[in-house]
């Protein structure tokens, strides 16, 4: 199987467009277009009922006490972890691509409804990882559901790697509940894994990067 996308190459950048924040000169950083990307694959393996995406950042630190703190930098070699940006299962067989802006066109306080879309297919989106870093902010907190894009902290010395991974599955459907996590999307999927493809781009809001 084949993933590709039209908003940026395989090793390359993500476009701030497609970014939850981007670098600002005076306040180091500010909301972004937030814009879900275009995804299209092919080669498709025989007795495909479904497709589910998974897109995270591989590099988001353990410890969080650190993050964006002035005067204080992230090391390179500091324990990391996933940080799950999208999760879309009972994407249907027949689909073959999902249309920029589709799932995301901004950033919308308290995340977006579980079932945003703009398209005839509506799968089943999870809850991203922004659900838990915004639980303590009053004017942001919310479930976030689909897709919201890098916001990796500014004083980070590595830059960050987003992973854009398509699994086409021998079910139509996993039956997972409605506000499933990333680790909850994982356990679905194994053992009904045909085929799979991904794309890795990068990210960064430090100016020194």
């Amino acid at each position: 199987m084949k993933l590709w996308s039209d908003a940026f190459k395989d090793g390359a950048v993500i476009p701030a467009r497609y970014a939850f924040c981007a670098p600002d000169q005076q306040t180091l950083v500010r909301l972004s277009g937030n814009v879900s990307p275009h995804l299209a694959w092919n080669e498709v393996p025989n007795g495909t009922q479904s497709f589910a995406l998974m897109v995270y950042d591989c590099d988001a630190p353990l410890d969080r006490s650190d993050v964006n703190q002035t005067g204080k930098t992230l090391a390179p070699g500091i324990a990391r972890q996933a940080f799950f940006h999208w999760l879309m299962v009972d994407i249907p067989a027949a689909c073959r691509s999902l249309g920029e802006g589709e799932y995301s066109n901004g950033v919308l306080a308290g995340g977006k409804p579980p079932d945003r879309g703009d398209g005839v297919l509506r799968p089943l989106q999870g809850v991203n990882d922004y659900s838990n870093w915004f639980a303590d902010d009053a004017a942001m907190a919310g479930q976030y559901y689909g897709y919201d894009g890098p916001c990796p902290p500014w004083n980070d010395m590595l830059m960050h790697h987003y992973i854009f991974r398509l699994y086409a599955l021998d079910v139509p459907t996993l039956g997972i509940a409605r506000g499933y996590t990333g680790i909850q999307f994982k356990q679905a999927i194994f053992g009904h894994i045909l085929d799979e493809a991904q794309i890795i781009a990068s990210y960064t809001l430090n100016p020194a990067l």
